[in-house]
């Protein structure tokens, strides 16, 4: 039989391109791009913007510069202006562009001017190009200005240029992504004229300006950079635009070293400009170290800052751990193919000894990667580290001083029995090292090794018992002896950090392999989610909030609190919290605490995404830690993509499964317009043309004749009363209407009653009954099994020619009964007994009578026997024929009510009929 059911996978493809395409069109982005101050960005935006307006495009001014130029305010007229956002900050109210009045008006093009200006304080976005993205991903269109000093990865070109570091920044990717960047050129000796006139700043602020920052040497320069930056972006987004079988890429793999050093900045710009030229891969590796976790102030904020300003010029961040920098660097390039290293000369102060440098260390290691050497002229620094609490505890004091009183004794016994000296002092070395492992803080080790030398002096130099030693040599003893002593502890106490260490990273692998097979395993959408939540605080340890997205909205939260964090879940289910995580939802982006985005927040909310999809939101509580470090930062992103993953998975699973159920319910619709169509009209048109002959002349027809036509009447009817009846009890297991009334009943006296209904047509068969046991009894809805029994037996006698045998029989097979219906007829092929009990399938065996039927007998016996709690099947009947059979529960018990009420019967294979 041929499956004619669409296929599920090219619907779903179908119903998902629909939604693509129906989804909101994304804003366009205008950047008028100039070399500096002065060159007429904002004049040529308000120009646009007029053309536009003439062109029916409805304009508002969100935000324009105040400035002092007269021809540039005369091009405000005519615009509509949105009215300023006005911040109080420390005692001066600041002018800011108001985000939410422009969502509000939201019209079709709008005029933000500085796109590289930080926000105030109590803003929602830090940056202003922060504000503009949230208005182009809502289909608003902008006009934006900018000038070349404000990229980012050409900040340190420009600071070098000009002797001037500027502080206001926007990533490069804004700038590249751009839809239209249109330069604002000027000659600069025209620039520096309009400055001398006062049409730039007033005329004491322009002097100052021509004297430092805008020199011609310096404007030439910065004209040539925004020149070449503007062509490299064209050429990129040529490159871009090509087909990816003839793309630009050369294998090149651009890689950089996260770190705290004031210079790394400078690097990762350097990186992301040859990752540019060469357009290869540009990855940021962060190793992580014992003492990284110690690091405070300045280094903990330069090195955040690093992380995301990599992040911002389009570099993968990986994070490795291991106390050899170099060589994890070089076991990484190997690894990830990386053919160049970008690193900065270290300027860091030195120890006493000196030792190779990592750019030495790397070109030993990796010799076959290209090394690039960014040089550093800034002061040199250090390290600014936190010790981590020594934590004195009286079991470990008890513990120094009975190791020490124990080495003691010990040595005084190796005295005693004549063993020299260098036994007692390895004695007291080995009393160190014991009290190095047992102990929890290297001041334990460092306090043994200074004792240890003091009671070596006590007890074992003359003159004994006193502080005191006559042999000048014993200074030079003691000397070593607390070297080795002290040597030995901190050796002890590294490869115990160490060995933590290990056991961290160690626990936080185990952790994601372990959230990955969780999701794998997990089917419904609640085990996701709890799985995940519990993953998270596995690696965390904090308070976790999920937010589950339903179509186009966020759903309530879902709070995972730690066990010492109590049940006081309110602060971070307030209106304010959830506004920020729909925030994220509907803008794919991350906020909340530790972001440049609604910082005010007490969790950190991070969108749940699969390409541009947001399938949920997590939000991490960080009032009561402080903030992720990069290794868990990085291992909490990838467990949010495998919950992305499992998310996306199990909706695509439902979504084919109603796509799947839609097929099926189309089929059905198609076999019952042709049960219609075929196999109701053709009994019907019977029984009304024999109605017709006896109707139209009754005295023409013989007794005989007359007969035949009302037994063919007849027959017709109980045929199709046979058909109405499974139809109707199709209906009601679907709707869940029917119920089964299990009582225990004489199989007996249901097969007689069930063969009692045959149609006629069985006196054409030899049809009889065995049951070898008059009172088996089974559990069963006598009045459904008696249809099971008419419909297995009437299809023996449709499908076996006249004359044929059929067999009823039952008898008792452990804890059921067994019930068979044989016939010896021509049997039915293998093949099609796989089929069978679908609905609507019909065998091609010819019938007797000439009619297909709707292939639902079988397909409803099933139904109502599995109800049951039986089974059902088929095999061959020896020499010939057919058997099907089924079971149902045994029953010792005579007829009673039922004890446990009535049982709804279960859609088992009608789940689908419409």
């Amino acid at each position: 039989m041929q499956d004619t059911r669409p296929d599920p996978d090219r619907i779903l493809h179908q119903i998902q391109q629909q939604e693509a395409d129906a989804a909101h069109v994304r804003g366009r982005l205008k950047i008028f791009f100039g070399y500096a101050a002065g060159v007429g960005k904002t004049y040529a935006m308000l120009e646009a913007a007029h053309a536009a307006l003439a062109a029916g495009t409805d304009v508002v001014a969100g935000y324009i510069e105040p400035h002092t130029r007269p021809d540039t305010l005369a091009l405000l007229e005519g615009l509509e202006q949105l009215p300023p956002l006005c911040v109080e900050y420390k005692n001066v109210t600041l002018r800011e562009f108001d985000l939410d009045a422009a969502i509000a008006r939201r019209p079709a093009l709008l005029l933000v001017d500085e796109l590289a200006h930080t926000n105030a304080e109590g803003c929602r976005h830090r940056k202003r190009c922060q504000d503009i993205e949230e208005l182009l991903a809502l289909g608003i269109d902008v006009y934006t200005t900018v000038n070349v000093q404000h990229l980012e990865s050409l900040n340190d070109i420009v600071a070098a240029v000009t002797g001037i570091t500027v502080r206001e920044r926007v990533p490069d990717s804004v700038f590249d992504n751009a839809d239209q960047v249109e330069l604002v050129d000027i000659e600069p000796d025209d620039l520096l004229a309009r400055l001398d006139r006062g049409k730039v700043y007033r005329p004491l602020q322009a002097r100052r300006a021509m004297d430092h920052f805008f020199t011609r040497e310096n404007l030439v320069a910065l004209r040539e950079i925004a020149l070449r930056r503007t062509a490299d972006r064209v050429n990129r987004r040529a490159e871009k635009g090509k087909d990816a079988s003839a793309g630009y890429y050369t294998g090149e793999h651009i890689l950089i070293c996260l770190s705290s050093s004031p210079s790394n900045a400078r690097v990762i710009r350097t990186a992301a400009r040859l990752s540019d030229a060469f357009h290869g891969r540009f990855t940021a590796l962060f190793v992580e170290v014992p003492g990284t976790r110690e690091l405070n102030g300045e280094s903990l904020a330069r090195l955040r800052g690093n992380l995301r300003l990599a992040e911002q010029l389009g570099a993968r961040i990986a994070t490795i751990y291991g106390e050899d920098v170099a060589a994890q660097i070089a076991e990484y390039a190997r690894a990830s193919g990386v053919s160049k290293i970008v690193i900065g000369r270290s300027n860091n102060r030195r120890g006493i000894l000196p030792r190779p440098t990592l750019v030495e260390q790397l070109t030993a290691l990796a010799p076959n990667v290209d090394v690039y050497i960014i040089p550093d002229n800034l002061p040199p620094y250090r390290r600014h580290r936190r010790a981590p609490p020594e934590r004195l505890t009286p079991a470990d004091t008890f513990k120094t001083l009975g190791l020490l009183g124990l080495s003691t004794a010990v040595a005084l016994g190796f005295a005693a029995i004549g063993l020299s000296e260098a036994n007692v002092i390895t004695v007291f070395i080995l009393g160190v090292l014991f009290v190095s492992v047992c102990t929890g803080s290297r001041i334990y080790g460092a306090a043994a090794s200074f004792f240890s030398v003091l009671l070596f002096n006590f007890f074992f130099t003359v003159p004994r018992f006193t502080l005191q030693f006559n042999d000048p040599g014993y200074a030079v003893t003691f000397a070593i002896m607390f070297a080795a002593s002290f040597i030995t502890s901190t050796l002890t106490v590294r490869a115990q950090r160490q060995a933590r260490q290990s056991s961290l990273k160690a626990y936080r692998t185990e952790v994601l392999l372990e959230t990955s097979q969780k999701l794998q395993q997990s089917e419904t959408q609640d085990d996701i989610i709890r799985q995940m939540a519990r993953q998270m605080q596995r690696l965390l340890g904090r308070t976790i909030c999920l937010y589950l997205a339903d179509g186009k909205t966020l759903g309530r939260p879902t709070v995972f609190p730690t066990p010492d964090a109590g049940t006081d879940t309110a602060p971070y289910i307030t209106p304010g919290e959830q506004a920020v995580a729909e925030w994220v939802f509907r803008n794919n982006k991350h906020a909340g605490a530790g972001t440049d985005t609604l910082p005010g927040a007490k969790c950190l909310y991070l969108a749940v995404r699969s390409q541009d999809t947001v399938f949920a939101v997590a939000g991490i509580a960080m009032d009561l830690g402080g903030p992720l470090d990069v290794y868990d930062r990085n291992l909490l992103l990838a467990m949010l993509n495998e919950f992305a993953l499992a998310l996306e998975r199990q909706q695509a699973a439902e979504a084919r499964n109603r796509l799947f159920i839609q097929a099926r319910q189309e089929q059905l619709r198609a076999n019952l317009l042709r049960a219609v169509s075929h196999d109701l009209r053709t009994p019907l048109t019977s029984i009304s043309g024999n109605a017709s002959i006896l109707m139209g002349g009754p005295e023409l027809l013989d007794e005989k004749k007359k007969q035949q036509l009302y037994t063919d009447i007849y027959d017709d009817a109980m045929w199709l009363i046979s058909l109405v009846e499974n139809l109707l009890t199709v209906t009601r297991i679907e709707n869940g209407t029917m119920q089964l009334t299990l009582e225990p009943e004489l199989i007996d006296e249901v097969a007689q009653e069930a063969l009692r209904h045959l149609n006629r047509r069985s006196a054409e068969h030899t049809v009889t009954l065995a049951v070898p046991d008059d009172l088996l009894m089974a559990k069963m809805d006598p009045q459904l099994i008696v249809q099971v029994l008419i419909n297995l037996t009437d299809n023996a006698i449709k499908y076996t020619p006249a004359g044929s045998s059929i067999a009823v029989s039952a008898q008792r097979s452990g804890e059921t009964v067994r019930v068979e219906v044989a016939d010896d007829g021509p049997g039915i092929p293998d093949a099609a007994k796989e089929k069978l009990f679908e609905m609507f399938y019909t065998a091609q065996a010819k019938r007797g009578d000439g009619r297909r039927g709707l292939g639902l007998g079988l397909s409803l016996c099933r139904s109502i026997v599995e109800a049951h709690g039986g089974q059902i099947g088929v095999r061959d009947n020896n020499p010939h024929g057919t058997v099907f059979w089924f079971t149902l529960p045994a029953s010792d018990t005579p007829s009673a009510p039922p004890q446990n009420g009535p049982a709804v019967l279960q859609k088992c294979v009608f789940s689908d009929f419409a």
